[in-house]
C-alpha cells in the first residue's frame, strides 16, 4: 500500500518496528484509557504500556494526542470500477488515510456493480497495490443492483466481500430480500439496506417540511425511510439475520431501531456526520453540496439522531463518502446528483460538534468510528489488543483548521463543510505498522538521540 503523507515522508514499513510514544491511548475494545506507548512489530500490536524502551524502533511523538485503534468507515463509494473521473481506489484511500481511516468498506454500486467474485477480486487487487489504507469490498444483494435476481452471495463471500448491499436503492421485493438475508446469514455477512420507498420519495430532492415548502422544492417525507425500515426489521427478525441500516436520518427510524433492539432483533445502524450536524435549512442557498439521499432532515431529527448515537441505538458513524465531479454538481438543485464526500472532514466535524459539545465522550466517538464498525463487518481491527493489526489513528483534539476542498486528496470537492472552522483532526494514520499519513514529527531511530530531540522540539512548537 502506498503512503500519503502530510508534512513528512515516512520510511516505516510493516517489517520494521514503530513505537508511538506518550499519547493518551483510548481503546474501548480493551477498556483502555491512559497515557501509554504503543509498540507495533511485524505489522501487529506487540505491546501497550508505559516506558517502552526505544531500542532501534522508529518513533512517533504522540504526546498531547489521542492514540486510538485505526478508524474504520463502513460506508464509502470509491467509484472504481466505472466512474474513476469522480474517484478511484488510489485517490479514495488517500483521502481516507488523510482523514484518519485505516480501513474503509466500499459499496457495490460501481459500473459494473460488485455482483461477481471477479469484481471483488479486482477491488482487492488494486487496493493492495495502490491503496493507502485497507479496503473491504461490499458485494451486491442483486445482480446489477436491479432488485430482480440474487447475486451469488456465497461466491462473493468466498472472494472476500464483508457484507452485501444494493445501496442507492432498497430491495423492493420482500421475498427476495428475505432470501438474501437467509443466504447472507449462512456466510456470516450483514445485509446493509438503504431504506427508501421510492413511491413515497416520488422524485423529491430534499426533506419534506417547512423548508421544502418555502423553497418550492419537491420533498422526500420521513415515512419514505421509515416504512421500508419497519419492513426490513420484521424480515430480519423472521430470518434471524444481521440487518445493518445505512445512513439513518429520521427520529422515527431511530425509534424503530431502538424498539427492535429491545425485542432482540439483530440490527445495527449507522449515521453520517452531516446528518448529525446539518438540517434542511442548509438547503436555502440551493447549494447542491447540501443535496444527499437521505436528505438533510429537521432540527428535531438531528437531536433524535444525536441521542440515539449517544445511547447506543445507533452503533456507528459512517461518512457515506459519495464523490461527484465538480461539473456534475454545478447545475440546478433539481438536476444535481445526490451525494457528498466526507472522508477528510468526518473527524473534524465529529470532534467539533459531538465531543467538544459534550454529546459524546472521546471513547464513545472512537467506539462509533472504530470498534463498532469492526464488529459490524467482522473485521480484525478496531482494538489495540496484543496481536491485533497494527492500525492506529492519532487524533489531536485541539488542532484548529479550516476546511479547504482544494487541498483534498479526493478527486472530488462536493463537501457541505467548505470554509468551516473545525477543532479536532487526525494527525497520523498507521496501517499495519506503516505510517500512511502524518502531521506529527518524522519517525526517528532512537528516543533521546539528536533526531528525536529535534522531533520533540518540532512537536512542541506545533501545539
Amino acid at each position: 500500500m502506498t503512503a500519503i503523507n502530510g508534512r513528512h515522508q515516512s520510511q516505516v514499513t510493516s517489517h520494521e518496528s514503530l513505537l508511538i510514544k506518550g499519547g493518551r491511548v483510548v481503546d474501548p475494545g480493551t477498556a483502555t484509557d491512559r497515557v501509554a506507548d504503543v509498540l507495533i512489530e511485524n505489522g501487529v500490536v506487540a505491546a501497550v504500556g508505559g516506558g517502552i524502551a526505544s531500542g532501534a524502533h522508529h518513533v512517533l511523538d504522540a504526546r498531547g494526542c489521542i492514540v486510538a485503534p485505526g478508524l474504520i468507515d463502513p460506508h464509502v463509494h470509491l467509484r472504481d470500477p466505472g466512474s474513476t473521473h469522480k474517484e478511484d481506489i488510489a485517490s479514495g484511500t488517500a483521502a481516507a488515510a488523510r482523514g484518519g481511516f485505516a480501513t474503509i468498506a466500499c459499496m457495490a454500486n460501481t459500473v459494473p456493480s460488485i455482483d461477481h467474485p471477479a469484481i471483488v477480486e479486482y477491488v482487492r487487487s488494486i487496493a493492495s497495490k495502490v491503496g493507502a489504507c485497507r479496503v473491504a469490498p461490499i458485494g451486491a444483494i442483486t445482480r446489477g443492483l436491479a432488485g430482480e435476481e440474487l447475486a451469488p452471495i456465497g461466491s462473493l463471500a468466498a472472494a472476500g466481500a464483508v457484507a452485501i448491499s444494493d445501496d442507492g436503492a432498497a430491495v423492493a421485493s420482500a421475498g427476495l430480500l428475505r432470501r438474501a438475508m437467509v443466504y447472507a446469514s449462512m456466510y456470516g455477512l450483514p445485509v446493509m439496506e438503504h431504506c427508501e420507498d421510492r413511491s413515497l420519495s416520488d422524485g423529491g430532492v430534499m426533506h419534506e417540511g417547512q423548508w421544502s415548502a418555502i423553497l418550492g422544492l419537491h420533498g422526500i417525507p420521513s415515512v419514505s425511510e421509515e416504512t421500508v425500515l419497519a419492513r426490513d426489521l420484521l424480515l430480519a427478525e423472521s430470518a434471524g439475520a444481521h440487518l445493518h441500516v445505512l445512513h439513518v436520518s429520521t427520529a422515527g427510524s431511530a425509534r424503530l431501531i431502538r424498539e427492535a433492539k429491545r425485542r432482540g432483533v439483530r440490527v445495527t445502524a449507522e449515521v453520517t456526520p452531516h446528518h448529525l450536524v446539518l438540517t434542511d435549512e442548509a438547503v436555502q442557498g440551493f447549494d447542491t453540496n447540501c443535496k444527499m439521499n437521505p436528505p438533510l432532515r429537521s432540527a428535531e431529527d438531528v437531536r433524535a439522531l444525536r441521542d440515539a448515537l449517544a445511547d447506543g441505538t445507533i452503533d456507528a458513524i459512517a461518512t457515506d463518502h459519495a464523490p461527484h465531479a465538480v461539473e456534475e454538481k454545478m447545475v440546478e438543485f433539481d438536476r444535481a446528483p445526490f451525494g457528498v464526500i466526507g472522508l477528510e472532514t468526518a473527524v473534524g466535524v465529529a470532534v467539533t460538534f459531538l465531543v467538544h459539545l459534550g454529546i459524546l465522550g472521546i471513547g464513545d466517538l472512537i467506539r462509533a468510528m472504530s470498534t463498532a464498525p469492526a464488529s459490524i463487518l467482522g473485521l480484525p481491527g478496531g482494538r489495540l489488543a496484543l496481536g491485533s493489526p497494527g492500525d492506529v489513528t492519532v487524533l489531536d483534539l485541539d488542532r484548529t483548521w479550516t476546511v479547504d476542498p482544494s487541498t483534498f486528496a479526493s478527486k472530488s470537492r462536493n463537501t457541505p463543510f467548505a470554509g468551516w472552522n473545525l477543532t479536532g483532526k487526525a494527525v497520523a494514520t498507521i496501517v499495519g505498522g506503516e505510517v500512511k499519513f502524518s502531521e506529527l514529527p518524522e519517525p526517528v531511530s532512537e528516543v533521546g538521540g539528536p533526531g528525536s530531540e529535534q522531533a520533540m522540539v518540532t512537536r512542541a512548537q506545533s501545539r
